[in-house]
């Protein structure tokens, strides 16, 4: 779930990123310079996760380009949606508990988002229209350890039990790679099925991925109650 939850997050990193991917737990954070609201809950029976306005401001500051003063109705709700779906995987992580993040992973993860900025100073100017002092500022770190934590549990639960067969290999060379690679490289041979086995083996991964997500979704939602409480 890897950046807003790879090209998938990137559509996981949709759900993230992944990226982008991208995972808060108001309720832990303290020191919020901004005025705050609570937008929405999730509850499964057992625990109850907020979604603060601060929650849907700090996501945006995390997406280079997008308006932050002020953020617009369409971006707030757009990740409004993306954070209730986090939210439900943030309620089912807490049934399977794992290592905490270590401190290379936290700090790998602060590097990549500072990498979808043009410079550090670029990217805290951003942090600081949302409350944050810098990246080194204890909350915003203890965001992007929430967010590893995340993208771990979406790697061990929809990532480690997938096995491609190569006849999944076959049928996906054949009639996905093959046409796609002639679309957009007309008149070049497309790469032999040997050549481009890892890359199709990432494909057919991070399909899955998506596809047992996407199921996931659908059936939590059936099982939790969310709630807007106000709109944005």
């Amino acid at each position: 779930m890897k950046d807003v939850f790879l090209q998938q997050l990137q559509t996981v990193s949709r759900f993230m990123l992944l990226g982008a991917v991208f995972f808060f737990w108001a309720d832990n954070l303290t020191g919020q310079e901004v005025v705050d609201k609570t937008v929405a809950t999730i509850t499964d029976g057992v625990k109850t996760e907020l979604i603060t306005l601060s929650d849907l401001r700090w996501q945006l500051a995390l997406e280079p380009g997008t308006q932050l003063a002020p953020a617009g109705s369409d971006d707030l709700n757009r990740v409004l949606q993306q954070l209730i779906d986090l939210r439900i995987f943030a309620l089912e992580a807490e049934r399977i508990p794992r290592a905490s993040p270590t401190k290379i992973e936290i700090d790998k993860e602060i590097k990549r988002v500072l990498d979808l900025f043009p410079s550090t100073a670029a990217f805290e100017s951003r942090l600081r229209l949302v409350g944050f002092d810098s990246v080194r500022d204890d909350n915003f770190e203890r965001l992007m350890t929430q967010r590893v934590a995340i993208e771990k549990y979406l790697d061990f639960r929809f990532r480690s039990f997938i096995v491609n067969t190569s006849d999944d290999e076959a049928k996906y060379y054949r009639d996905t790679f093959v046409p796609d690679y002639k679309k957009r490289y007309p008149g070049v041979e497309a790469p032999t099925l040997a050549a481009s086995r890892a890359e199709i083996n990432r494909l057919l991964t991070e399909n899955k991925v998506e596809t047992n997500i996407e199921a996931f979704l659908d059936e939590a939602k059936r099982r939790v109650e969310v709630v807007i409480l106000s709109e944005v």
